[in-house]
């Protein structure tokens, strides 16, 4: 792995913040401090043109709870959750067209995030785009709804610092707490690709890039 330097421990739940690091987060995983910097500005203009097409939205749980965390999609297919349950789709249900195509700043972008972490040639077929305001958070959570989980995920953060909680292999094992700053990429994949994590509730802030926002793109291989 490039540049990557010894582990941070955090055996006591203390969050971790170290600019300018890749942080290996175990076999298959590492958190890339500011490596999404440099293409951030490219990265929002190339947003702006996504969310004209697919406005974003807060769906459902199959239970029918309102989703704290606003969504949208681009790529060949997209994340959508309502009553009938988890899964992808090639169409926007709210307006019944195809999601917008996956800019090319993305993919650039997902590509080289992976292959950082020694996942080559990752070609995301879906991302996933998650608005987050003051107050939003993610549960614990695997991403298994995808076909094959050979590919890793990829997850860009933008916008204010958030705190990351990425566990292991069970619910039960106890995540560590990681402060994501405006382009922090995290990526896991191999043994670490069904790892439980999630996002603790947003705090109160304003940033130059993002306003009142964090946004996280996070790219998968999912058909």
């Amino acid at each position: 792995m490039n540049g990557m330097h010894g582990a941070t421990d955090n055996l006591f739940g203390d969050e971790i913040s170290a600019e300018g690091k890749t942080e290996p987060l175990g076999e298959g995983a590492a958190l890339l401090r500011g490596f999404a910097l440099p293409e951030s500005a490219a990265l929002m203009a190339s947003l702006d043109q996504v969310v004209s097409r697919a406005p974003f939205r807060h769906m459902t749980t199959r239970g029918g709870r309102r989703m704290s965390v606003a969504m949208t999609n681009s790529g060949p297919v997209g994340w959508v959750s309502d009553e009938q349950g988890y899964r992808y789709s090639s169409l926007d249900p709210d307006t019944g067209l195809p999601w917008p195509e996956m800019p090319a700043s993305f993919q650039s972008l997902a590509a080289s995030a992976a292959a950082e972490v020694g996942f080559a040639d990752f070609q995301p077929d879906a991302c996933l785009i998650n608005r987050y305001e003051p107050g939003a958070r993610m549960g614990l959570h695997q991403d298994k709804d995808e076909r094959d989980f050979r590919a890793p995920i990829v997850s860009v953060s933008l916008g204010l610092p958030a705190v990351f909680l990425f566990g292991g292999s069970r619910r039960s094992d106890r995540p560590r707490r990681l402060r994501l700053e405006s382009g922090d990429v995290v990526v896991w994949g191999g043994p670490a690709r069904l790892f439980y994590h999630g996002v603790a509730p947003l705090a109160q802030g304003t940033h130059p890039l993002t306003g009142p926002y964090r946004i996280n793109l996070t790219f998968r291989k999912a058909t």
